[in-house]
């Protein structure tokens, strides 16, 4: 597991605050690819079942959406912000 996330926190809730930030911040733009869940894993250190949560925690949020076969994007609604 990453150095940067805290074990005494959900690290799936950390990593969905972290790519949130990245949304917020630019660094990912409304229509972007956001990391997949292989990408997460390599990047934090993690299971993919603890990304895959992650992922499903941003989506029902509204904040990404997932096309199958394609991959994660930021939410077009995020332009609002």
């Amino acid at each position: 597991m990453s150095k940067d996330l805290d074990r005494s926190r959900p690290v799936w809730r950390q990593v969905a605050e972290i790519i949130s930030r990245r949304i917020a911040d630019g660094t990912y733009a409304p229509g972007d690819r956001v990391p997949g869940i292989v990408e997460l894993s390599a990047e934090f250190g993690i299971a993919a079942s603890t990304a895959q949560k992650a992922l499903a925690h941003l989506r029902n949020e509204g904040i990404v959406r997932t096309e199958l076969g394609l991959g994660t994007f930021v939410s077009d609604a995020e332009q609002a912000d």
